[in-house]
């Protein structure tokens, strides 16, 4: 199998072809790994590979058979593996067992080609970490492919792989979804778990799924990758039917809100809106009503508390770090002070940070009494160039001098840490209402700015309402169809392939 008649199909397809006979899973792997060791040198996607161990994976037969993945680098964990997380801290960690999500997925059938890159503890929205250095976009290499599944987007951009693994804390599937232009669900809270090694992660704002380049590949991963497991915090019922069936129904007409402003002030990039704007004239067109409106969430409450779940997540993961050998110096400086002011931060403020969280349930679950979906766009601004995000030399002093001082109190107290908040998410301002509510929230591919990069716009949905999205994504990517953009992407990559 070429490399270029591999990039023809999507998982889906490829499953077709493997299942009829009409190519071997050992050829589709062969292209895959090609088309790898061609792009990887230049995107930095796959940081782990795994090429001889997937020309050796013992051949299984489901729904995906023989089909190419990788894996994302934190929290889809396989035995005898590493698992760094993107830290320094980590880079000597080997895993005993398999997550439930990689344990599905082989069972599943899917080839495992490696892991992709992540920003250290997943904790930032570009995919540059110290330990891998910068991952980079295949539609702009100067510019990041976002993050933290910025690896798996880049790969799957590219067409390493139709389908790669990714993990959503405050918009980790979405934002690389959006940058790379790709299709990115979150799922429902409690939809795919996290076990066994964790209950529900970031208190329940993480989810797990994939990126893919088509919606019917969305859907059939998550028929794959849904079910609770033994021990998981509770159950989300299912469908009667799988999700693959489902989304090739008609969602019937909807009642769509939109908004284009940021839920905490900041500026909105015009390509960003337009993308909206356009997504808007599209659905009216296909019959659903759409109207401007809000969630009346209280945004700089909402960036509080999300900021909060880093104050006590990042001092776990560098303790943990710790206890198997890294030292204090192992860690990046931003994850040094999150971690500081992690351990300065009351426990009592952080426990009503979390009870918190049910007043933006509450109010976004009133506005679903009204409206079946909300539109937005997915990120407030493009793509930053790679390094754009790093500390300023002023700054990286600034802040070594204030974790020396152990001054997390002070930071505190001087309202500085309300100020970082709203910095620091000012840019992807629109996907952290879904992870604090629990609630699905998809990114589509519907915008492209004057340079040719992708905008995304997303959906949201009420808790369990993962077949409406789907449905929808379904029908406008029939209606203004975007595979056609993968194949012009891919012809300034030809070269690398002969």
């Amino acid at each position: 199998m070429k490399p270029s008649d591999y990039l023809q199909y999507d998982a889906t397809g490829l499953a077709d072809l493997v299942r009829r006979g009409e190519v071997s899973r050992s050829e589709v792997t062969e292209a895959a790994i090609e088309r790898a060791e061609a792009l990887n040198p230049a995107l930095n996607a796959i940081c782990l590979p795994q090429f001889s161990e997937a020309r050796e994976q013992r051949p299984v037969d489901g729904p995906f058979g023989g089909v190419p993945m990788l894996l994302k680098d934190l929290g889809q964990e396989q035995a005898g593996q590493p698992c760094t997380m993107g830290s320094r801290g980590l880079r000597h960690r080997i895993m005993e067992r398999d997550s439930d999500y990689v344990t599905r997925a082989r069972k599943a059938g899917l080839v495992f080609l490696g892991r992709t890159a992540t920003p250290e503890f997943g904790l930032k929205a570009v995919t540059e970490s110290a330990l891998w250095g910068p991952s980079r976009n295949p539609w702009g290499t100067d510019h990041t492919p976002g993050g933290s599944s910025g690896g798996s987007g880049a790969a799957v951009a590219a067409g390493i792989v139709p389908v790669a693994g990714a993990n959503d804390g405050g918009g980790s599937i979405r934002i690389p979804a959006a940058y790379n232009g790709l299709v990115g669900l979150k799922p429902s809270r409690g939809r795919v778990s996290w076990g066994p090694q964790t209950g529900e992660s970031w208190l329940g704002a993480a989810d797990n799924h994939v990126v893919t380049r088509t919606v019917r590949d969305c859907a059939a991963m998550l028929d794959v990758l849904a079910g609770a497991s033994a021990g998981d915090p509770f159950r989300i019922d299912a469908p009667g039917r799988p999700w693959s069936e489902l989304a090739s129904e008609a969602p019937g007409k909807l009642r769509i809100g939109l908004f284009t402003r940021s839920p905490y002030g900041g500026d909105v990039h015009p390509d960003c809106v337009a993308a909206v704007q356009d997504a808007a004239r599209l659905l009216e067109s296909l019959g659903h009503d759409v109207e401007e409106a809000a969630p009346a969430v209280d945004g700089a409450a909402l960036a509080r508390c999300y900021l909060g779940i880093y104050f006590g997540e990042v001092p776990v993961f560098i303790d943990m770090a710790m206890a198997e050998g890294a030292s204090k110096d192992d860690f990046e400086l931003d994850s040094r002070v999150l971690a500081m002011l992690g351990r300065s931060f009351p426990l009592p403020d952080y426990v009503r940070m979390r009870q918190q969280w049910n007043d933006f349930a509450r109010t976004l679950g009133d506005y679903f009494g009204q409206y079946d979906l909300y539109l937005s766009p997915t990120t407030a601004q493009p793509p930053a160039t790679i390094g754009q995000m790093d500390l300023p030399p002023a700054m990286k002093v600034v802040s070594k001098l204030l974790v020396r001082a152990h001054a997390g109190k002070l930071m505190h107290r001087a309202g500085i840490v309300d100020q970082l908040a709203m910095e620091s998410l000012a840019r992807t301002p629109f996907t952290q209402l879904a992870n604090l509510t629990g609630t699905p929230a998809v990114s589509l591919p519907l915008g492209w700015d004057s340079q040719g990069m992708p905008v995304g716009v997303q959906f949201g949905a009420p808790h369990g309402a993962e077949a409406r999205l789907l449905q929808l994504a379904a029908q406008l990517e029939e209606a203004a169809p975007w595979y056609g953009r993968y194949e012009n992407l891919w012809q300034t990559t030809a070269d690398a392939d002969r």
